[in-house]
């Protein structure tokens, strides 16, 4: 699993009057391919430019799709450019390629369209995936979690640990003494509030905007 994956699994347990814009999740889904990206040495970041490094696929159909969208001329792609661009519909296209991926029967495609509450009890291991990482507190699942409003899990006295795993140990994704993480992973979460700022901005004018057209209308 990767941490788009287990990171959409997070976004559908949150409270169902609260629930994350689709729009929010498709950028940060694309900030969290492009750390998945740099973990398997795939791409690494200057400044807050995305580097290719290696054509090797990953193994995910959906990271090798973004390794095959990056952009690789010089002067290069910016992480936040690449959250608008590799961002949109990604929600969709993550939704669509679990249910066809996990086995049938498996539910997920109710759980997605959450017909009924009940089917937040439904199981597969990708979503035990998820659930086991979030409560572990994974830094790069968290940080991302909290860039779209959801709550950390509470501690039960244990510090986070930033090793992530299925072939990810190793890698300078780590968080120091201070819970921090790495100044390159920091690039990435910024540029997602960056465009996740961006994104509420035209909501509001959207807003704005249509109701001032509907008072033109209730007018007399």
């Amino acid at each position: 699993m990767t941490t788009p994956q287990d990171l959409l699994f997070v976004t559908l347990d949150v409270p169902a009057d609260r629930p994350v814009e689709q729009g929010d999740l498709s950028l940060a889904l694309a900030a969290a391919e492009l750390l998945d990206l740099r973990t398997a040495q795939v791409v690494t970041l200057r400044d807050d430019r995305i580097v290719p490094v290696s054509g090797h696929l990953t193994g995910d159909p959906m990271l090798d799709k973004a390794a095959a969208a990056l952009i690789r001329a010089e002067p290069y792609e910016s992480a936040e450019d690449w959250l608008w661009r590799r961002g949109d519909g990604l929600s969709a296209a993550y939704r669509d390629e679990l249910e066809h991926t996990e086995p049938s029967g498996s539910g997920l495609r109710q759980l997605f369209r959450r017909a009924d509450r009940s089917v937040d009890r439904i199981d597969s291991d990708a979503r035990r995936h998820a659930a086991d990482r979030w409560a572990r507190h994974e830094p790069l699942l968290v940080g991302l979690a909290a860039a779209l409003g959801i709550e950390e899990p509470e501690h039960e006295g244990a510090t986070a640990t930033a090793t992530a795993e299925d072939g990810r140990a190793g890698v300078d994704d780590r968080v120091d003494e201070g819970d921090r993480v790495d100044d390159r992973v920091a690039v990435v979460l910024a540029a997602l509030g960056e465009a996740l700022t961006e994104l509420e901005a035209v909501r509001q004018r959207r807003r704005i905007e249509e109701d001032a057209f509907d008072n033109v209308w209730r007018a007399p």
